[in-house]
């Protein structure tokens, strides 16, 4: 293959892999569907723990789903993975469409859709990295995630509308029919560089604050690694107050300012999400993953500590965007973080694994704003909760060493 389809190839798999994480962003739009469960009249009459349980359950699967499918992906190559993706995905949610109990629709939405958003993390996220340099991980893999969080922009309106306008039921069956057939169509773009390609053969020499170990370590080699541990820690508690927010998002804006349009919120915090996962992978590029990381932590800590006091539209819509941003910023930077030190081979695997600290964060966060505020009918202990997490995370931050500058 010569130089210019390589490079050809190599933006294509970029773009389609963008889109395949834009198409499977439902998970971010939980809060909407979750307060049509809840509402009277609406045939349902779920009460806030019920409707966080597919939600939550869906991010457990979306881990598990991570750790197998990033072994096959390994074997098997993105494009049979897209393809599994988009079939959990679309059937999960057409199944969804024809179940009414919390049970059958934690299996539906829960396992299904939570499996198929897992899938397409790992067929896609590694195979663009495998074609771009090193130096340009944190940046790839911004660029990649980012598009997961822009798809709230669309699906917000989009499922406020069809809820409307077809209730729950069809809504679910109609989103599962069309995505079933763009995701798996999109998947068979996806595809692993030749073998003999080198990515950072010819690429432009420059200072970076990060390093690489050089070494591929798979999955059960990562494991034995201390600094293993102190990664996943740190991204299962910083990650647990962005999945408070984003599942909770238009109850928090009823609760705390009256407003019941608060599924705007998620636009917006959809914007941020976005722009944290682009700026956060690019500026680690720079700065190093462990310094990014800290400011991440000290930010977004702040930001828990003083959200009970966010009592007015805009000052709530600022607490979201800053709860975005951190969160999109940490999306991007702990992946790359574990590409630098365990390395690209065994990528996809080993992604699935540091990925399972999100799955506690999904576990942490919204269940546990769901117990307190159907107890207290507030959230302000969970966000006093969050901030403690936060500021554990920030405390392991300073055990790991912080990269030196070196050639990338």
């Amino acid at each position: 293959m010569s130089g210019s389809k390589v490079q050809s190839r190599a933006w294509v798999v970029l773009w389609t892999a963008a889109a395949v994480q834009f198409l499977g962003g439902l998970l971010y739009i939980w809060s909407v569907i979750s307060k049509a469960l809840t509402a009277p009249g609406s045939g349902f009459g779920w009460t806030t723990k019920q409707a966080s349980l597919p939600y939550t359950t869906a991010t457990v699967c979306f881990v598990i789903a991570m750790v197998i499918m990033g072994r096959v992906q390994d074997a098997k190559g993105p494009r049979f993975c897209g393809t599994l993706a988009g079939c959990f995905t679309g059937f999960g949610l057409i199944l969804s469409g024809l179940v009414h109990t919390p049970l059958m629709m934690t299996l539906t939405f829960g396992v299904l859709v939570g499996a198929g958003s897992g899938s397409i993390n790992v067929a896609t996220t590694p195979a663009a990295l495998k074609w771009f340099p090193s130096a340009k991980k944190g940046t790839i893999t911004g660029i990649v995630v980012a598009f997961i969080a822009l798809a709230s922009i669309l699906y917000a309106p989009l499922i406020t509308w069809l809820l409307g306008a077809y209730g729950v039921s069809k809504s679910l069956i109609i989103l599962g029919v069309v995505l079933l057939v763009l995701m798996v169509g999109c998947a068979q773009f996806l595809a692993n560089p030749p073998a003999e390609y080198n990515p950072n053969e010819g690429a432009e020499v420059a200072q970076s604050k990060v390093v690489s170990s050089g070494v591929d370590t798979d999955w059960k080699g990562m494991l034995k690694s201390f600094d293993f541990y102190k990664l996943w820690f740190m991204f299962a508690f910083s990650s647990s107050a962005g999945l408070m927010v984003i599942g909770h998002a238009a109850k928090i804006a009823k609760i705390q300012v009256q407003w019941e349009k608060g599924f705007l919120l998620l636009i917006f915090l959809a914007i941020f999400n976005a722009g944290g996962r682009f700026l956060g992978g690019s500026l680690s590029d720079k700065i190093g993953r462990v310094n990014l990381m800290r400011i991440i932590f000290v930010v977004q800590a702040l930001n828990m500590l003083f959200f009970k006091n966010f009592l007015s539209i805009p000052l709530l819509a600022l607490g979201v965007a800053l709860a975005g941003l951190c969160y999109g910023a940490s999306f991007s930077v702990f992946p790359a973080a574990t590409a630098d030190k365990y390395g690209m081979k065994n990528f996809g695997a080993n992604y699935g694994v540091i990925f399972t600290a999100w799955g506690l964060g999904g576990i942490i966060g919204p269940m546990t704003a769901a117990a307190i505020v159907d107890s207290t009918k507030s959230y302000n202990m969970a966000y006093l909760v969050s901030c403690a997490l936060l500021v554990v995370a920030l405390l392991i931050s300073f055990t790991l060493k912080t990269a030196k500058p070196a050639k990338a």
